[in-house]
């Protein structure tokens, strides 16, 4: 089963870290601030949402990367993250609906997590199915870790 497997946040700015539970809104979890208004935030950036597989798979390349580290508001384990592309809808627990809206550009703020600074490691354009991606929120309520995430078919 596809799930939550951590939410995360921040008063701006990388690392995010973990919360028990999270609200989320038309402008994506409400708890969590960003530090740069004019590449983030927008309704259609309201979710950043990365895969756990991918950040394991960084790290066995040796990596220091860990969920929340890149940003992401929703780590998210059991998807095959190559289907998670633009336009997709996904729900998370039984209320919260989410469109894919496109890939998030890799951002120099990452590159602590990446082996020689390389945080292009997780651009869509070189190394697909292994880029964050953004959301638009469709319905919005609350989620915790563990919630099922399913894609709308």
């Amino acid at each position: 089963m596809s799930h939550i497997h951590q939410i995360n946040v921040s008063n701006g700015g990388v690392p995010k870290r973990p919360v028990d539970q999270a609200t989320i809104d038309e402008r994506g979890l409400v708890d969590d601030h960003q530090a740069d208004l004019v590449h983030h935030g927008s309704p259609d950036q309201a979710l950043c949402l990365y895969s756990l597989e991918v950040i394991e798979r960084l790290r066995a390349e040796g990596h220091p990367i860990e969920p929340g580290f890149a940003g992401e508001n929703l780590t998210i384990t059991g998807l095959d993250w190559h289907d998670i592309v633009p336009g997709v809808r996904l729900t998370f627990g039984t209320e919260v609906e989410a469109e894919v809206t496109f890939y998030t550009p890799p951002c120099s703020k990452n590159a602590g997590w990446f082996v020689g600074g390389d945080f292009t490691r997780m651009a869509q354009g070189s190394h697909p199915g292994e880029s964050r991606v953004y959301a638009k929120v469709l319905k919005g309520g609350s989620v915790r870790p563990a919630d099922e995430v399913a894609l709308v078919r």
